[in-house]
Protein backbone atom coordinates (compact mmCIF):
# COMPACT_ATOMS: atom_id res chain seq x y z
CA UNK A 1 0.00 0.00 0.00
CA UNK A 2 1.11 3.77 -0.51
CA UNK A 3 1.43 5.60 2.27
CA UNK A 4 2.12 9.40 1.90
CA UNK A 5 3.44 11.54 5.01
CA UNK A 6 2.78 14.81 5.16
CA UNK A 7 6.20 16.62 7.33
CA UNK A 8 4.08 19.73 9.06
CA UNK A 9 7.26 21.21 10.59
CA UNK A 10 6.64 24.55 9.20
CA UNK A 11 2.43 24.21 9.04
CA UNK A 12 0.21 23.51 6.25
CA UNK A 13 -1.93 25.29 4.21
CA UNK A 14 -3.43 24.38 0.65
CA UNK A 15 -1.31 25.79 -1.89
CA UNK A 16 1.49 24.08 -0.06
CA UNK A 17 0.06 20.83 -0.47
CA UNK A 18 -1.06 21.59 -4.25
CA UNK A 19 2.90 22.80 -4.43
CA UNK A 20 3.93 19.52 -2.77
CA UNK A 21 2.27 16.70 -4.99
CA UNK A 22 3.26 19.02 -7.78
CA UNK A 23 7.12 18.78 -6.74
CA UNK A 24 6.44 15.31 -5.68
CA UNK A 25 5.60 14.40 -9.99
CA UNK A 26 1.92 14.97 -10.21
CA UNK A 27 1.68 16.80 -14.11
CA UNK A 28 0.48 20.44 -13.73
CA UNK A 29 -1.15 19.99 -16.80
CA UNK A 30 -2.96 16.95 -15.99
CA UNK A 31 -4.26 18.73 -12.91
CA UNK A 32 -5.16 21.98 -14.99
CA UNK A 33 -7.22 19.89 -17.63
CA UNK A 34 -9.43 17.78 -14.94
CA UNK A 35 -9.90 21.27 -12.91
CA UNK A 36 -12.17 22.26 -16.17
CA UNK A 37 -14.59 19.54 -15.08
CA UNK A 38 -15.55 22.59 -12.29
CA UNK A 39 -16.23 25.05 -15.13
CA UNK A 40 -14.73 27.55 -12.99
CA UNK A 41 -13.31 30.70 -15.30
CA UNK A 42 -11.57 33.74 -14.91
CA UNK A 43 -8.09 31.82 -12.89
CA UNK A 44 -5.01 30.30 -13.65
CA UNK A 45 -2.33 28.50 -11.73
CA UNK A 46 1.59 29.75 -11.94
CA UNK A 47 4.28 26.82 -11.02
CA UNK A 48 7.47 28.28 -9.84
CA UNK A 49 10.18 27.03 -7.93
CA UNK A 50 11.07 28.71 -4.79
CA UNK A 51 14.12 28.25 -2.24
CA UNK A 52 13.43 28.10 1.51
CA UNK A 53 16.12 27.63 4.08
CA UNK A 54 18.14 26.70 1.19
CA UNK A 55 15.82 24.06 0.21
CA UNK A 56 14.13 24.20 -3.31
CA UNK A 57 9.89 23.72 -3.24
CA UNK A 58 7.38 24.59 -5.45
CA UNK A 59 5.57 27.36 -5.07
CA UNK A 60 1.79 27.21 -6.94
CA UNK A 61 -0.25 30.21 -7.26
CA UNK A 62 -3.93 30.31 -8.02
CA UNK A 63 -4.55 33.85 -9.85
CA UNK A 64 -7.99 35.04 -10.10
CA UNK A 65 -8.66 37.45 -12.09
CA UNK A 66 -12.53 38.30 -10.44
CA UNK A 67 -12.64 38.71 -7.37
CA UNK A 68 -15.97 39.41 -6.52
CA UNK A 69 -16.29 35.69 -6.79
CA UNK A 70 -14.47 35.23 -3.27
CA UNK A 71 -18.05 35.69 -2.10
CA UNK A 72 -19.38 32.15 -2.08
CA UNK A 73 -21.84 30.16 -0.09
CA UNK A 74 -21.07 26.30 1.06
CA UNK A 75 -23.99 25.23 -0.80
CA UNK A 76 -22.56 26.89 -4.08
CA UNK A 77 -19.56 25.15 -3.45
CA UNK A 78 -21.07 21.67 -2.83
CA UNK A 79 -23.21 21.95 -5.52
CA UNK A 80 -20.23 22.89 -7.77
CA UNK A 81 -18.07 20.24 -7.04
CA UNK A 82 -20.58 17.43 -6.66
CA UNK A 83 -22.83 18.89 -10.18
CA UNK A 84 -18.94 18.53 -11.88
CA UNK A 85 -17.11 15.95 -14.34
CA UNK A 86 -14.75 15.09 -11.54
CA UNK A 87 -13.89 11.45 -10.00
CA UNK A 88 -16.44 10.42 -7.53
CA UNK A 89 -13.60 9.95 -4.92
CA UNK A 90 -11.96 13.70 -5.70
CA UNK A 91 -15.38 15.10 -5.22
CA UNK A 92 -16.23 12.96 -2.19
CA UNK A 93 -13.05 14.33 -0.56
CA UNK A 94 -12.86 18.22 -1.42
CA UNK A 95 -17.01 18.63 -0.19
CA UNK A 96 -16.13 17.16 3.16
CA UNK A 97 -13.01 19.30 3.53
CA UNK A 98 -15.15 22.07 2.85
CA UNK A 99 -18.28 20.97 4.75
CA UNK A 100 -15.34 21.14 7.99
CA UNK A 101 -14.52 24.61 7.16
CA UNK A 102 -18.50 25.26 6.58
CA UNK A 103 -18.78 24.03 10.32
CA UNK A 104 -15.48 25.53 12.39
CA UNK A 105 -17.07 28.85 10.71
CA UNK A 106 -20.45 28.66 12.09
CA UNK A 107 -19.46 27.66 15.62
CA UNK A 108 -16.69 30.46 15.43
CA UNK A 109 -19.29 33.24 13.96
CA UNK A 110 -22.29 31.14 15.99
CA UNK A 111 -24.69 30.58 12.53
CA UNK A 112 -26.33 27.78 11.09
CA UNK A 113 -23.78 26.35 8.22
CA UNK A 114 -26.33 27.04 5.53
CA UNK A 115 -25.89 30.38 6.47
CA UNK A 116 -21.56 30.09 6.03
CA UNK A 117 -20.40 32.33 3.36
CA UNK A 118 -16.58 31.51 2.63
CA UNK A 119 -14.49 34.86 2.47
CA UNK A 120 -10.57 34.61 2.85
CA UNK A 121 -10.93 30.35 2.75
CA UNK A 122 -13.68 30.11 -0.01
CA UNK A 123 -12.59 32.40 -2.11
CA UNK A 124 -11.64 30.65 -6.09
CA UNK A 125 -8.25 30.08 -5.14
CA UNK A 126 -8.89 27.82 -2.49
CA UNK A 127 -11.56 26.10 -4.48
CA UNK A 128 -8.85 25.26 -6.62
CA UNK A 129 -6.11 24.75 -4.05
CA UNK A 130 -8.56 22.00 -2.19
CA UNK A 131 -10.04 20.17 -5.42
CA UNK A 132 -6.63 20.33 -7.31
CA UNK A 133 -5.20 18.85 -4.27
CA UNK A 134 -7.76 15.98 -4.01
CA UNK A 135 -7.25 15.41 -7.78
CA UNK A 136 -3.24 14.92 -7.08
CA UNK A 137 -3.82 12.89 -4.37
CA UNK A 138 -5.97 10.90 -6.61
CA UNK A 139 -3.63 10.78 -9.13
CA UNK A 140 -0.83 9.08 -6.88
CA UNK A 141 -3.09 6.36 -5.67
CA UNK A 142 -2.45 6.91 -2.37
CA UNK A 143 -4.00 4.35 0.28
CA UNK A 144 -2.95 6.31 3.15
CA UNK A 145 -2.32 9.69 4.42
CA UNK A 146 -0.18 9.77 7.87
CA UNK A 147 0.67 13.35 9.27
CA UNK A 148 3.24 14.57 11.39
CA UNK A 149 1.78 17.01 14.80
CA UNK A 150 0.91 20.37 13.09
CA UNK A 151 2.97 23.28 13.64
CA UNK A 152 0.49 26.56 13.45
CA UNK A 153 3.25 29.38 14.51
CA UNK A 154 2.24 32.18 16.88
CA UNK A 155 1.13 36.03 16.94
CA UNK A 156 -1.66 37.06 15.21
CA UNK A 157 -3.08 37.76 11.34
CA UNK A 158 -4.87 40.31 9.52
CA UNK A 159 -8.20 38.75 8.30
CA UNK A 160 -11.52 40.50 6.99
CA UNK A 161 -12.56 40.48 10.37
CA UNK A 162 -9.85 42.64 12.29
CA UNK A 163 -6.45 41.33 13.80
CA UNK A 164 -6.94 37.78 15.06
CA UNK A 165 -4.49 35.48 16.95
CA UNK A 166 -2.41 32.39 15.63
CA UNK A 167 -4.19 30.08 15.27
CA UNK A 168 -7.21 31.90 13.58
CA UNK A 169 -10.49 30.70 15.69
CA UNK A 170 -11.25 28.58 12.43
CA UNK A 171 -8.12 27.08 11.97
CA UNK A 172 -8.05 26.37 16.15
CA UNK A 173 -11.95 24.93 15.53
CA UNK A 174 -10.59 22.48 13.03
CA UNK A 175 -7.77 21.39 14.72
CA UNK A 176 -9.74 20.07 18.12
CA UNK A 177 -8.89 16.65 18.86
CA UNK A 178 -5.73 16.71 16.94
CA UNK A 179 -1.99 16.74 17.48
CA UNK A 180 -0.59 20.33 17.48
CA UNK A 181 1.76 22.87 18.43
CA UNK A 182 3.36 26.23 18.33
CA UNK A 183 6.29 27.27 17.61
CA UNK A 184 8.37 30.38 18.53
CA UNK A 185 7.50 31.58 14.65
CA UNK A 186 5.43 34.32 14.46
CA UNK A 187 3.96 33.68 11.34
CA UNK A 188 0.12 31.88 10.45
CA UNK A 189 2.01 28.25 9.22
CA UNK A 190 -1.48 26.91 9.44
CA UNK A 191 -4.96 28.08 7.88
CA UNK A 192 -8.15 27.12 7.54
CA UNK A 193 -7.33 25.51 4.53
CA UNK A 194 -4.64 23.47 5.39
CA UNK A 195 -5.74 22.67 8.78
CA UNK A 196 -9.14 21.11 7.06
CA UNK A 197 -7.16 19.18 4.47
CA UNK A 198 -4.60 17.51 6.76
CA UNK A 199 -7.17 16.60 9.48
CA UNK A 200 -9.84 15.14 7.31
CA UNK A 201 -7.40 12.76 5.41
CA UNK A 202 -4.74 12.20 7.71
CA UNK A 203 -5.92 8.28 9.42
CA UNK A 204 -2.99 8.94 11.73
CA UNK A 205 -0.71 11.56 13.52
CA UNK A 206 3.06 10.59 14.43
CA UNK A 207 6.43 10.10 13.18
CA UNK A 208 7.53 8.89 9.40
CA UNK A 209 6.19 4.98 9.10
CA UNK A 210 8.15 1.85 8.15
CA UNK A 211 8.35 2.71 4.82
CA UNK A 212 10.49 1.95 1.61
CA UNK A 213 10.57 6.04 0.08
CA UNK A 214 9.91 6.05 -3.82
CA UNK A 215 9.45 10.40 -3.51
CA UNK A 216 9.97 13.59 -1.34
CA UNK A 217 8.30 16.96 -2.40
CA UNK A 218 8.57 20.33 -0.98
CA UNK A 219 5.64 22.72 -1.33
CA UNK A 220 6.76 26.07 -0.53
CA UNK A 221 5.19 28.64 1.74
CA UNK A 222 4.60 32.15 0.48
CA UNK A 223 7.20 33.97 2.37
CA UNK A 224 10.80 33.81 3.48
CA UNK A 225 10.95 32.70 7.48
CA UNK A 226 13.73 33.19 9.16
CA UNK A 227 14.34 30.19 11.50
CA UNK A 228 12.96 27.49 9.61
CA UNK A 229 12.39 26.49 6.46
CA UNK A 230 8.63 27.42 4.87
CA UNK A 231 8.03 24.07 3.24
CA UNK A 232 5.66 21.47 3.42
CA UNK A 233 7.49 18.12 3.22
CA UNK A 234 5.62 15.01 1.34
CA UNK A 235 7.18 11.63 1.59
CA UNK A 236 5.61 8.60 -0.92
CA UNK A 237 6.70 5.39 0.28
CA UNK A 238 5.57 1.79 0.53
CA UNK A 239 4.47 -0.01 3.07
CA UNK A 240 7.27 -2.65 4.49
CA UNK A 241 5.96 -5.67 4.99
CA UNK A 242 3.40 -8.53 3.52
CA UNK A 243 1.17 -7.65 5.81
CA UNK A 244 -0.59 -3.79 6.50
CA UNK A 245 0.66 -2.52 10.13
CA UNK A 246 -0.34 0.69 12.04
CA UNK A 247 -0.18 1.71 15.56
CA UNK A 248 -3.64 2.39 17.49
CA UNK A 249 -5.10 3.10 20.90
CA UNK A 250 -6.84 0.89 23.61
CA UNK A 251 -9.08 3.19 25.35
CA UNK A 252 -10.16 1.24 28.74
CA UNK A 253 -12.15 1.68 32.11
CA UNK A 254 -13.66 -1.16 34.65
CA UNK A 255 -17.07 -0.37 35.12
CA UNK A 256 -19.19 -2.04 38.48
CA UNK A 257 -22.10 0.56 38.78
CA UNK A 258 -23.85 1.31 35.89
CA UNK A 259 -27.48 0.19 34.22
CA UNK A 260 -26.34 -2.20 31.60
CA UNK A 261 -29.21 -0.95 29.44
CA UNK A 262 -26.78 2.01 28.82
CA UNK A 263 -23.69 0.04 27.45
CA UNK A 264 -25.60 -0.24 23.51
CA UNK A 265 -26.08 3.56 23.83
CA UNK A 266 -21.86 4.51 24.43
CA UNK A 267 -21.32 1.70 21.34
CA UNK A 268 -23.19 3.64 19.40
CA UNK A 269 -21.68 6.75 20.29
CA UNK A 270 -18.59 5.61 20.16
CA UNK A 271 -19.07 3.81 16.84
CA UNK A 272 -20.36 7.63 15.47
CA UNK A 273 -17.28 9.24 16.80
CA UNK A 274 -14.83 7.30 14.83
CA UNK A 275 -14.37 3.96 17.18
CA UNK A 276 -11.96 1.49 15.60
CA UNK A 277 -13.82 -1.45 17.77
CA UNK A 278 -15.50 -1.39 20.81
CA UNK A 279 -16.16 -4.52 22.86
CA UNK A 280 -16.81 -5.19 26.59
CA UNK A 281 -15.03 -7.92 28.77
CA UNK A 282 -16.45 -9.20 31.80
CA UNK A 283 -14.68 -9.25 34.84
CA UNK A 284 -13.99 -9.49 38.67
CA UNK A 285 -12.79 -6.59 40.38
CA UNK A 286 -11.60 -6.18 43.97
CA UNK A 287 -13.62 -7.51 46.82
CA UNK A 288 -14.76 -10.53 43.95
CA UNK A 289 -17.55 -7.94 42.79
CA UNK A 290 -18.71 -8.92 39.33
CA UNK A 291 -17.63 -6.24 36.82
CA UNK A 292 -17.23 -5.34 32.92
CA UNK A 293 -14.48 -3.52 31.29
CA UNK A 294 -14.91 -1.62 28.25
CA UNK A 295 -12.25 -0.98 25.47
CA UNK A 296 -12.24 1.37 22.77
CA UNK A 297 -10.05 0.24 19.81
CA UNK A 298 -9.21 4.23 18.70
CA UNK A 299 -6.93 6.13 15.69
CA UNK A 300 -4.91 8.90 17.46
CA UNK A 301 -6.97 11.89 16.02
CA UNK A 302 -9.93 10.13 17.83
CA UNK A 303 -8.38 9.43 21.25
CA UNK A 304 -9.29 12.86 22.71
CA UNK A 305 -13.12 12.82 21.82
CA UNK A 306 -13.64 9.02 22.80
CA UNK A 307 -12.32 9.30 26.36
CA UNK A 308 -14.57 12.20 27.14
CA UNK A 309 -17.38 9.81 25.70
CA UNK A 310 -16.68 6.89 28.72
CA UNK A 311 -16.03 10.36 30.95
CA UNK A 312 -19.52 11.89 30.22
CA UNK A 313 -21.80 8.60 29.03
CA UNK A 314 -20.44 6.31 32.27
CA UNK A 315 -20.02 6.13 35.89
CA UNK A 316 -16.24 5.59 35.11
CA UNK A 317 -14.11 7.84 37.36
CA UNK A 318 -10.74 7.36 35.11
CA UNK A 319 -9.93 6.15 32.09
CA UNK A 320 -6.13 4.19 31.26
CA UNK A 321 -5.01 4.41 27.66
CA UNK A 322 -1.92 2.78 25.92
CA UNK A 323 -0.68 2.31 22.10
CA UNK A 324 -0.18 -1.19 20.68
CA UNK A 325 0.90 -2.35 17.12
CA UNK A 326 -1.27 -3.88 15.02
CA UNK A 327 -1.05 -6.38 11.50
CA UNK A 328 -3.78 -6.77 9.30
CA UNK A 329 -4.58 -7.67 5.80
CA UNK A 330 -5.29 -5.08 3.33
CA UNK A 331 -8.99 -4.96 2.70
CA UNK A 332 -11.21 -3.43 -0.66
CA UNK A 333 -15.07 -3.48 -0.91
CA UNK A 334 -16.00 -4.89 -4.13
CA UNK A 335 -19.87 -4.98 -5.46
CA UNK A 336 -20.86 -8.77 -6.38
CA UNK A 337 -24.11 -9.46 -8.68
CA UNK A 338 -26.41 -12.19 -7.11
CA UNK A 339 -29.73 -13.14 -7.91
CA UNK A 340 -30.72 -10.96 -5.23
CA UNK A 341 -28.71 -7.71 -7.13
CA UNK A 342 -26.12 -6.35 -6.15
CA UNK A 343 -24.34 -6.75 -2.89
CA UNK A 344 -21.62 -5.86 -1.34
CA UNK A 345 -18.43 -8.04 -0.20
CA UNK A 346 -15.09 -7.10 1.82
CA UNK A 347 -12.46 -9.18 0.36
CA UNK A 348 -8.92 -9.78 2.97
CA UNK A 349 -5.88 -9.41 0.37
CA UNK A 350 -2.09 -10.26 0.98
CA UNK A 351 -0.50 -8.47 -1.89
CA UNK A 352 -2.60 -9.53 -4.87
CA UNK A 353 -4.06 -12.54 -3.50
CA UNK A 354 -7.13 -12.88 -1.94
CA UNK A 355 -7.17 -14.56 1.32
CA UNK A 356 -11.12 -13.99 2.83
CA UNK A 357 -14.17 -13.17 1.81
CA UNK A 358 -17.20 -11.28 3.80
CA UNK A 359 -20.29 -10.18 2.22
CA UNK A 360 -21.44 -7.06 4.16
CA UNK A 361 -24.16 -8.32 7.15
CA UNK A 362 -26.68 -5.45 6.89
CA UNK A 363 -27.04 -5.51 3.07
CA UNK A 364 -28.15 -9.54 3.43
CA UNK A 365 -30.11 -8.42 6.42
CA UNK A 366 -32.03 -6.35 4.30
CA UNK A 367 -32.31 -8.98 1.49
CA UNK A 368 -32.99 -11.70 3.41
CA UNK A 369 -36.29 -9.58 4.85
CA UNK A 370 -37.33 -8.53 1.61
CA UNK A 371 -37.36 -11.54 -0.47
CA UNK A 372 -38.67 -13.53 2.47
CA UNK A 373 -35.46 -16.09 2.95
CA UNK A 374 -33.27 -16.98 5.29
CA UNK A 375 -30.37 -14.62 6.20
CA UNK A 376 -27.70 -17.46 6.10
CA UNK A 377 -29.09 -18.22 3.06
CA UNK A 378 -28.35 -14.95 1.35
CA UNK A 379 -24.94 -14.74 2.98
CA UNK A 380 -23.49 -18.23 1.90
CA UNK A 381 -24.61 -17.99 -1.69
CA UNK A 382 -23.25 -14.24 -2.26
CA UNK A 383 -19.75 -15.02 -0.35
CA UNK A 384 -20.15 -18.39 -3.53
CA UNK A 385 -21.13 -16.13 -6.09
CA UNK A 386 -18.00 -14.13 -4.82
CA UNK A 387 -15.87 -16.89 -4.90
CA UNK A 388 -16.77 -17.22 -8.51
CA UNK A 389 -15.96 -14.22 -9.43
CA UNK A 390 -12.69 -13.72 -8.35
CA UNK A 391 -11.70 -17.65 -8.86
CA UNK A 392 -11.33 -18.94 -5.79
Amino acid sequence: MKIAYFDTFSGISGDMVLGGLIDIGVDIRDIRTRLKGLGIKGYSIEVSTLERGGIVGTKADVIVKDRERDHISLNDIKRLIDESDLEPLVKRDSIHIFERIGEAEAKVHNIPKEEVHFHEIGAVDSIIDIVGSMIGIHILNIGKIISSPINTGKGYVICQHGLLPIPAPATAELLKGYPCYSSDTEYELTTPTGAAIITTLASEFGSLPLIEVEKVGYGAGSKELKDLPNLLRIIIGEDIGSHMGDTITVIETNIDDMNPEFYDYVSEKAFEMGALDYFITPIIMKKNRPAAKISILADSKDIRRLTDLLLRETSTLGIRSYQVKRVKLERESREIETRYGYVTVVIAKEGEKILKISPEYKECQEIARRYNVPLYQVYEETKAQARLHFGM
